[in-house]
């Protein structure tokens, strides 16, 4: 008798949890329908090129299923609008990577004519709004990494003209300019302080044209240096809770408190090694950085940053772009309002683009800062130097001579 009633009650139980796990995402897609969702980092881009060298004639975003975002996936997901990362590894810097970058640059712009029914491509927060009024995911660039702007304020106003909108400070290396996070794990020297003085400009810059200041992957000290000077708010695009995950590339609870001053955004990062600084988790971890931020410094900090195609290990239940719908019925099942929902799945962005723009416009009358770095900080065997007091021509090609002559002797000897 007993072994029934535990058998009824087991059911009751199971019936119950999965009606109300029920409602949550019943709830979830109707904030979802009236709110864009918008995120703040996917590496799709990369896996283009990784996958296929950039050739999208060979691609179905369709039908591709070895990604974590393809259309079928966004259109379950909800995604109402991307930051798509033009991102290029850090070996380029020095070499390529300018180049490399107008051509992720490129593979996004490409993305947006060849799915115009998916993606309508956006530079503004008024954008945004557009495409979610025609059910359409907007399509926003951000670059990762200040080593694609190769140390030049020509180059970045440049990229803001081809219509990124975000430059994250530093990827996992040092600029001529700024430190990396890295540094404070003692794996990479300090070089700068944090900011250089030509640092400081690049951040003066970006107020000045309207471009959003991403510091993930940053060092705390350009953490602090940046919410010190910008006259904008700042977003981390995917970073999560140093309190909850011990990891140099989340954020300390007083940045936290920091950005909720600056009125910016901490957009979540799914990967697991940030999540719970170990290589497994799931949705209930991510959701726990969410509710840690929020207890810090509310939810009007809060945003999504999944990270997704640009990591090897995401949560269980966060599989790929179409579960964004499960981990808000996760936030709604922990008592999160309707009102701090909104906020994050983008009231919050939209606010910090819009305030940006703002700072922009107040900057209209200010003209570029066209002094460029100092040579010595970025002179290397494949820079020239032209326009620089010290007149030379290819440095590259000059550093090549002595090997050149040594190969002419070599070949004379043999």
């Amino acid at each position: 008798m007993m072994d029934w009633v535990k058998t009824v009650c087991l059911v009751l139980w199971a019936f119950t949890f999965n009606s109300e796990a029920d409602d949550f995402k019943e709830q979830a897609l109707k904030l979802m329908a009236d709110t864009p969702l918008i995120d703040g980092h996917n590496d799709l881009p990369w896996q283009m090129r990784s996958l296929f060298n950039n050739q999208l004639n060979m691609v179905d975003l369709n039908k591709l299923n070895t990604t974590h975002t393809n259309i079928p996936k966004i259109k379950e997901g909800h995604l109402s609008a991307q930051f798509w990362a033009a991102y290029v590894p850090c070996d380029t810097q020095y070499k390529d990577a300018v180049r490399q970058t107008l051509e992720q640059i490129d593979v996004i712009h490409r993305m947006c004519h060849e799915y115009p029914e998916v993606f309508k491509f956006a530079a503004s927060s008024q954008d945004i709004l557009d495409a979610f009024e025609q059910n359409k995911t907007a399509s926003l660039i951000g670059v990762e990494g200040g080593h694609s702007i190769d140390s030049s304020l020509g180059t970045l106003r440049t990229m803001y003209q081809l219509g990124v909108r975000y430059l994250t400070i530093t990827h996992s290396c040092n600029t001529p300019w700024a430190d990396n996070w890295l540094v404070d794990t003692g794996s990479e020297p300090e070089v700068h302080g944090g900011l250089s003085e030509f640092g400081k400009q690049v951040i003066w810059e970006m107020n000045r044209i309207g471009m959003l200041i991403d510091l993930s992957h940053v060092s705390e000290k350009v953490m602090n240096q940046v919410l010190d000077i910008s006259k904008a708010p700042v977003i981390f695009s995917h970073s999560s809770a140093y309190s909850i995950c011990n990891h140099k590339r989340n954020v300390p609870d007083d940045v936290l408190l920091r950005v909720k001053e600056k009125r910016g955004i901490v957009m979540v990062n799914f990967y697991n090694d940030y999540v719970t600084c170990k290589q497994a988790a799931n949705i209930s971890d991510v959701a726990d950085h969410f509710d840690h931020i929020k207890k810090v410094a509310g939810s009007s900090i809060i945003g999504f940053g999944g990270d997704y195609d640009g990591v090897t290990r995401v949560p269980e239940g966060l599989e790929d772009v179409s579960k964004y719908p499960d981990l808000v019925a996760e936030l709604l099942r922990r008592k999160w309002s309707e009102d701090e929902i909104r906020d994050a799945l983008g009231r919050n962005l939209l606010r910090v683009f819009s305030k940006v723009e703002e700072v922009r416009d107040h900057l209209n009358g200010t003209k570029p800062d066209d002094i460029p770095i100092p040579l010595k900080e970025v002179q290397n065997p494949c820079r020239t130097d032209f326009g620089y007091e010290a007149k030379s021509s290819s440095t590259c090609i000059k550093s090549f001579y002595p090997l050149v002559l040594v190969l002419s002797l070599l070949s004379k000897l043999l």
